[in-house]
């Protein structure tokens, strides 16, 4: 008895140290062996390539570095715009990037020939304490004219560090005035409402900035606070919106719907669905005008179309990105992740805003088109068609 439980021992040790040493070297296994243990033919020549790479070349490269270049090959051969690999580092800069606020002075703006014109100021900001309001245009940047710079090129030089100053030229009407503000973190309310009375008639306008866990609540506080006071119409700001959680365009659109399709999606790895009008709706019946841009896009497409599609509101503005495509986050063992496309949305009446493949398509359309002429001092021309397109309906 003693000696068959040493010799099972022994066996055990000698089993062990034969897998250690042809762990190293799965091409020493039998195929019978060898499959199964480090998989098929296509996943095991990719290890190799890495493991002749690292002995072979002139100079040493670590194989987390070898590791890393290779997801991020594989990721760009997809041609996909939406797709992305994020190595650790930069998949932890990402998630603290989420919860982050930025520094600023605490403007919306909008390009203007010569600068930035302001189009919204954002309460208790810099801005608003150094009086500066909807309509001005900053010309200057620390003495760096803004004429023939991007937005973006611009907006960069007014943020920073925060704490630093910033000396800007502000011009309203005919008069520039220098001011010196202090950058601080700005907070960009997720939705904000207000009211406008246009031809006799008030009218509520509820801007939503992205669709975060959470958004449709806000939007349908502000939609029963803008009817309480009276709003006999409301506008839905989704200018800018770059999108966010399908289930929170469901929820949002289930606001103004009170049952019906909203968006189907499918994909190879994720089951097919159709989510649909949910709960009891907060403005079922109310005159609805739903406000687009250019980067209105994905979840903001969705809600938009949807609306549009079940006649439920007319759309105004300009042409919407054109995202027909959702991803998904897939966390890698090595700290990293995929942002890899994994399917496509389908608005009530079939279509995909996407074109082809994962490519940009042609987005949605508004039905009265209407967009800020950057050569006027005019603060919301596109709001103002939105407010008269509302006014007729109400």
């Amino acid at each position: 008895m003693i000696r068959r439980v040493l010799a099972s021992l022994v066996l055990v040790l000698v089993v062990l140290c034969a897998g250690i040493a042809l762990g190293g070297h799965p091409d020493r296994l039998p195929a019978f062996l060898r499959n199964p243990l480090v998989g098929d033919k296509d996943t095991r020549v990719i290890g190799e390539a890495l493991d002749q790479i690292q002995a072979t070349y002139y100079r040493p490269i670590p194989k987390k570095d070898l590791a890393n270049d290779s997801i991020q090959g594989m990721v760009s051969a997809l041609k996909d715009r939406f797709s992305n690999y994020f190595s650790p580092q930069e998949y932890a800069r990402f998630k603290e990037q989420q919860n982050a606020q930025f520094a600023g002075i605490g403007v919306q703006v909008a390009k203007a020939p010569d600068g930035l014109r302001v189009v919204e100021v954002y309460d208790d900001s810099p801005a608003s304490r150094a009086k500066v309001h909807p309509g001005d245009v900053l010309t200057e940047v620390d003495g760096t004219p803004l004429k023939g710079r991007t937005s973006d090129q611009s907006v960069a030089l007014i943020q920073g560090k925060i704490g630093s100053d910033v000396k800007l030229a502000v011009r309203h009407g005919g008069q520039t005035r220098r001011v010196t503000l202090t950058r601080a973190t700005i907070s960009v309310p997720v939705v904000a409402s207000k009211d406008k009375t246009v031809a006799g008639k008030k009218l509520g306008v509820v801007k939503l900035a992205q669709f975060s866990s959470g958004a449709h609540a806000e939007v349908a506080a502000a939609v029963r606070k803008e009817l309480k006071a009276g709003a006999k119409g409301i506008v839905f700001d989704l200018r800018g919106n770059p999108g966010g959680l399908v289930t929170e365009a469901q929820l949002v659109a289930s606001v103004f719907l009170p049952d019906g399709k909203i968006v189907t999606t499918r994909g190879r790895s994720v089951p097919s669905r159709t989510l649909s009008a949910t709960g009891d709706p907060v403005a079922p019946k109310t005159p609805l005008v739903v406000l687009v841009d250019r980067n209105s896009a994905s979840a903001a497409e969705i809600v938009s179309g949807a609306l549009q599609d079940r006649k439920r509101a007319l759309l105004v503005g300009t042409r919407t990105f054109g995202k027909g495509v959702f991803q998904e986050v897939i966390d890698l063992s090595n700290g990293g992740a995929l942002d890899i496309t994994a399917g496509q949305y389908f608005l009530p009446s079939g279509r995909n805003l996407g074109g082809k493949g994962t490519s940009t398509g042609s987005g949605l359309t508004p039905n009265v088109a209407a967009a800020d002429d950057p050569k006027t001092l005019k603060v919301d021309e596109a709001l103002d068609r939105a407010l008269a397109v509302l006014a007729q309906r109400s």
